[in-house]
Parts: structure tokens; sequence; C-alpha cells
């Protein structure tokens, strides 16, 4: 339901921006002598130079003010070629339309009154015991489409000195052997990642290695938790500290950017609602609006 109400106010922003920029099927007057320089036409509608104004802000160079310029031109013209091929191919309900237009209008000014209303009132502060709520109530939503690690992947030269040492610096938990680690890891190696809390895919860790080729992945996780390969040129050593397997459900340390952006949505949706409630009430009781029988 969040979504779809969200869905429906992009799709009508993205609708208004096309209809009412377009100006759809109303025809602009012939220019007159004393008035307005007009810039392109299409057939007998034409495109004015102060309809260009606030395209290019005035901090743009002139070249990127000429280039917008000329890019909203030439989009104008390709939506006149598309309007006037409708009106000579179907026949169109011009009230229908000026209806559609000013619905779209509406919704555009709403849209943009909602936005600085959300900006102004949304707390976008979400506590852990919020993110922890939220996924308690919905695991079930947070199944996991991949294999996902805590690892440490590092991909180096072969022939790259102390080469001998990386297996015993992994299994290190001395902070000098870290430091040491992590020192030849940004000297020598081409690419790696360095066990800590965070989950990674297990895919995306090791691609472009030979461990991206291997047939049983899930069994490789549940039986190896350190494996070293090499191919012409690498050498690559992975140490598993952890794993967790596709369509089971997520760790909530993988999930939690996820949930906070639910959550905010969803608060981004109560304040929409919010408004239209206040302004509502607000209108009744200073008897602004009448209904007709």
């Amino acid at each position: 339901m969040i979504a779809a109400r969200l869905n429906m106010w992009l799709i009508l922003f993205s609708m208004a921006t096309f209809l009412v920029g377009c100006d759809l099927i109303k025809r602009k007057p012939e220019p007159s002598v004393s008035a307005r320089k007009s810039v392109a036409r299409v057939n007998d509608v034409y495109l004015y130079q102060d309809e260009l104004e606030g395209i290019a802000d005035d901090g743009v160079t002139k070249e990127d003010s000429v280039s917008r310029i000329m890019a909203y031109v030439n989009s104008w013209i390709r939506k006149q070629l598309i309007i006037q091929e409708a009106q000579r191919n179907i026949d169109i309900n011009e009230a229908e339309v000026e209806r559609k237009v000013l619905d779209y209008r509406y919704s555009l000014i709403g849209y943009e009154y909602q936005n600085l209303y959300i900006k102004k009132n949304l707390s976008d502060s979400v506590t852990e015991q919020e993110i922890l709520d939220y996924y308690t109530e919905h695991r079930d939503n947070f199944i996991l489409k991949k294999n996902i690690v805590r690892a440490t992947f590092i991909k180096v030269p072969k022939g790259t000195p102390r080469l001998n040492k990386v297996k015993t610096l992994l299994y290190s938990s001395k902070p000098k052997d870290q430091d040491q680690l992590k020192s030849f890891c940004l000297s020598f190696s081409s690419a790696y990642h360095l066990s800590d809390s965070t989950w990674v895919e297990f895919d995306k860790l090791v691609v472009n290695s030979p461990f991206s080729d291997m047939p049983n992945k899930i069994q490789f996780l549940r039986s190896y938790p350190y494996y070293e390969s090499s191919d012409t040129d690498f050498s690559y050593f992975l140490k598993i500290d952890d794993y967790k397997i596709s369509d089971n459900e997520s760790p909530v340390e993988f999930v939690r950017n996820d949930i906070k952006n639910i959550i905010l949505n969803k608060r981004k949706v109560e304040l929409s609602r919010k408004l239209e409630d206040e302004v509502y009430e607000n209108a009744v009781r200073n008897k602004q609006f009448e209904i007709y029988q």
C-alpha cells in the first residue's frame, strides 16, 4: 500500500511534467508584430523566447546555458510533432484532455507542497530498536536471495613477496599482525576485502577469481573455511568466518539500511496523509468549500 501510494505520486509527477510542459493540445497564437520573439516553430505552433526563462540557472557557463536551451528546444519540437501527429490520427475530446491537464497540474503542485512539508517535518533519525522491531515483525520479508559471508578475500600477483605469511596473518588475532595484513593488501593486492562485521554477497566478493566458477558454492561454504587458489597471473586467499545460505532469513545487519529506508518512507506517507487531513479539517472549520446539490 505504501509503495503503491508513492508510485502514484511519481507517475502523476512525470505525466504532469510531460503534458503541461508540452502545452498539450492547445495551440499558441501566431506572434504579433510587436510582441514576443519566436525561437522555434512546428507548423503553426510557436515556442517563444520568454518561455525559456529559468531553463539555464544564473550560475552556469554560457556554453552550458546554450546547451541546455538547445536541448529543451529540440525536446519541445519532438513533443509537438507527436502531439500534432496524434491530432491528425485520433479523435480527441478536448474537454476531457483539459480536465486531465488540470488534474495533473493540481497533482504536481500538491506534490511539490507535500515534499516541502515532509522536508520540514520529517525526522530522519531511526533508532536501533525501531530497526529490530520492524525486522522482528516482518522476518518473512527478509529472505536471502544470495549466499552471504563474513570473510577475507585477497587477490595478489604471483611472485609477490611474503606470500607464505598470508595464511598466518589471516588467522592471527594480534593487532600487530592484523596491521601487517592490511599493509600487505594496500601495498600488493589487486583486490581485497578484510573481514569485519559487514555481510557481503559471496558472488560479488569472489568475482573474477577461481572461486566464482565453483559448481556447488553452498557445499563449498559448508566445507572450506579456508581456501587458496591460483591462475596464470594471480594467487587467491579466502577465509570464511561466517556464512548464510540463500532462502534463509537474512541477518538484521545485512538489511539494516533497507529497513531504515522502509521506516523513513512510512513516515513520509504518514506525513503526507497528516497534511491532507489538516488542510481538509481547517477548510471544514473555516467553511472554505461547499458542495451544491
